[in-house]
């Protein structure tokens, strides 16, 4: 998988996407549900259809540090940062998902 998320995990974990959401994607899902959209987050973990997130409340589901934080480290605005994730975010966490649990 290539793509913002392929530069988030470079810059995140110095590693590959996979490294990233798997050690991080039960973070990530308590994050949204702590910001109001767990809804969205157990969407596209669970087996379905995945829910739309626009970048509006993906920035309030990310927080403004994590925000901060990425366009510090890719270079991108949060606009730039935030329709990105919004594209390809639940597609990435459906595919490390694939048995609609998160992993153990």
């Amino acid at each position: 998988m290539g793509g913002l998320i392929g530069n988030l995990s470079g810059a995140l974990a110095g590693g590959g996407i996979g490294k990233l959401l798997s050690s991080g994607l039960g973070e990530l899902v308590e994050r949204f549900n702590e910001n109001g959209h767990g809804d969205a987050a157990d969407s596209w973990v669970k087996k379905g259809p995945n829910k739309e997130l626009p970048p509006s409340q993906l920035k309030q589901a990310i927080g403004p540090d994590v925000l901060a934080a990425l366009e510090q480290q890719t270079g991108l605005s949060q606009e730039e940062l935030l329709a990105r994730l919004s594209r390809e975010l639940p597609a990435a966490v459906d595919q490390y998902t694939p048995d609609g649990q998160l992993p153990h």
